[in-house]
């Protein structure tokens, strides 16, 4: 049989991606800025095009479809839309925006046949939320399932849902913009003090040093939340269609405080403001689930778009057993979008073909255990290192994070999306619950109030969690069973309460005894697993921080070159890049010259 290629592509708004699927299976998938360099890169993904094809040993003229993320069209509609009936408040969006749009945007088909080489009418464009809703269901394990997507917005929809089976998606009914949650949830991380597109998982992890006492005031006066989960913003308190900002004056006079300062301290006010959103966000996805099982009768439910990275709200969601099954995209946000692009541009065409339901995130650039360019590209840069078997390594592994070592691993196959998962990750002693803070300012240069997540044994996790089942792509929490947990202990200060102790895994236990938990299993992860068995062989315990392997306003790593600079410039103790284990204390690199 012919093998059929087809390619995705998400660009030109944030984390620009491209997946490549043959036959209905995802082969290679891989986002822009894990080349680059360039945290959140937008632009045409010309490296990770090229990264697929590679893979494949195959190229353009194999390809029989490229597939685009969204409706460059209708995007450009909406926006022109916009700007009119804002006139003359949406000057400012409109000078901001259209520029772009003339100049470049407009001509986006010709960019990608020209950057690719192909004819036109090998090129399909398909809506954003399409996109979104084929990345949920077809690497599924489930042959018919119910479908939502959430996320700030693409063309007009904001949060769409329907039916997934054998006759492909049908998506049913829709929210527009701008009722978007994904923008409300963005609004608040603009006013606690973080940044769009980047900081909405910090104010996430900020939200449990609260309480929700906003939150009547949040739906009483910036959205009315209907039974079915549908709401109205309230425009009054937001800019965003008229400026380029979020949100306004009366937004901050509705709360007595101007927003916050990027990197000013943190008080317990904004810490409020987060647990008050998370709650609202909570209860519009729940309402939104129940009304979904009401109107589709499915027990699966599958899930993409931005807002399903908010793994407090999915944990909630799969808790609730409204669904029997619930299956979250692990890369959900755009960078996914072009996984669904390219396995709608199959199945699309292939209706009731059978599926091929993702097997784990492994799909990116492959750090081989012995590759002479590597070793060059290492001893360019004055690493220094031994040689190991895999079984030494996890060995080795296990036994420095239980001396008190920070360990970074980078072998094997690049994790998809913004989670690793034990190919490009750093690892310590979760009982230690000074890691969490060391780990915060010392390695990864970020807020000491942010929580890091366990990696556990798969067939430990409810030893641990209070779960069921699996969560091999960290997409949910849980809470820490309640046999394990000290009472909380809250300081003067955020950081001071994140730094004590309140259970027998106290660096992955969040201030409100969750986690948001990896399980590990020999068939996806078999070099992570042996680690985890070994570390248990030890210790006792088969849990530790599993955190990505990158420092704060960079990309996760992607080369073995990439893993040595960042080793070099962080407090890390040991590297394994590889087959190669690297001691900081003897390497002559240094982190300038990285």
């Amino acid at each position: 049989m012919k093998n059929v290629y087809i390619l995705g592509i998400s660009a030109f708004y944030h984390n620009s991606a491209a997946v490549l699927v043959c036959n209905g299976k995802i082969v290679a998938a891989a986002e822009e800025e894990r080349f680059t360099r360039v945290k959140g890169d937008a632009s045409f993904p010309i490296h990770s095009v090229m990264f697929c094809l590679e893979k494949e040993s195959i190229g353009m003229d194999e390809v029989e479809k490229v597939v685009f993320y969204e409706d460059t069209a209708e995007k450009f509609v909406r926006i022109m839309t916009t700007a009119l009936l804002n006139a003359p408040q949406g000057i400012q969006q409109y000078l901001y925006s259209i520029p772009a749009w003339i100049t470049d945007k407009l001509w986006i088909q010709r960019k990608i046949t020209k950057e690719l080489g192909i004819k036109s009418d090998k090129l399909t464009f398909i809506p954003h939320h399409l996109s979104h809703a084929a990345s949920a269901f077809y690497p599924s394990p489930f042959e018919k399932a119910a479908v939502l997507t959430v996320d700030g917005v693409g063309e007009w929809t904001t949060l769409a849902w329907g039916i997934c089976d054998e006759n492909g998606i049908r998506l049913r009914k829709e929210l527009r913009f701008p009722d978007s949650l994904g923008l409300l949830y963005s609004a608040f991380t603009v006013y606690t003090g973080f940044k769009v597109n980047d900081g909405e998982y910090k104010m996430m992890g900020l939200a449990p040093y609260g309480k929700p006492v906003y939150a009547d005031l949040i739906k009483e006066n910036i959205v009315k939340i209907y039974d079915d989960g549908s709401f109205i913003l309230n425009q009054k308190f937001f800019s965003f269609t008229r400026k380029m900002d979020t949100i306004n004056r009366d937004f901050e006079a509705l709360f007595g405080r101007s927003r916050r300062k990027p990197e000013s301290e943190l008080d317990p006010f904004y810490a409020d403001v987060a647990a008050s959103i998370q709650a609202v966000t909570e209860e519009i996805i729940l309402k939104t689930a129940k009304h979904i099982k009401e109107e589709t009768g499915m027990k699966n439910l599958v899930i993409a778009g931005g807002v399903a990275h908010n793994v407090t709200a999915m944990g909630k969601l799969l808790r609730s057993k409204l669904f029997e099954n619930v299956w979250v995209q692990p890369a959900a946000g755009d960078a996914g979008g072009a996984m669904g692009a390219a396995l709608h541009g199959y199945y699309g065409n292939h209706v009731g073909a059978q599926k091929n339901p993702m097997k784990s995130l492994y799909l990116g650039h492959k750090i081989k255990d012995a590759d002479k360019r590597d070793d060059a590209e290492l001893r360019k840069l004055g690493a220094v290192w031994s040689v190991h078997t895999p079984e030494e390594l996890q060995a080795i592994i296990a036994k420095l994070i239980n001396d008190g070592k920070i360990v970074a691993v980078a072998r094997g196959r690049a994790e998809f999306g913004p989670r690793a998962l034990g190919n490009r990750s750093i690892l310590a002693d979760a009982r230690k619950a000074e890691m969490l803070q060391h780990l915060n300012r010392k390695i990864k240069f970020r807020e000491g109030f942010r929580p890091f997540a366990p990696a556990v044994l798969e067939e430990d996790a409810g030893r641990y969690f209070d779960m069921d089942g699996t969560s091999p792509y960290m997409l949910y929490t849980f809470p820490v069973k309640e046999e394990r947990r000290t009472d909380v202990v809250f300081g003067n200060t955020l950081q001071e309460t994140a730094a004590k102790s309140r259970s027998d895994i106290p660096a992955v236990t969040h201030v409100d005894y969750s986690a948001r938990v990896q399980t590990v299993n020999s068939d996806q992860s078999p070099f992570f697993y042996g680690v985890l068995k070994n570390f248990k062989r030890i210790t006792g315990c088969s849990a530790v921080i599993n955190t990505s392997f990158n420092v704060r306003g960079e990309p996760i790593v992607n080369t073995a070159a990439d893993a040595y600079r960042c080793f070099m410039r962080s407090g890390l103790d040991y590297a394994v890049i590889g087959n190669r284990l690297l001691d900081k204390s003897l390497q002559k690199g240094v982190a300038d010259d990285a």
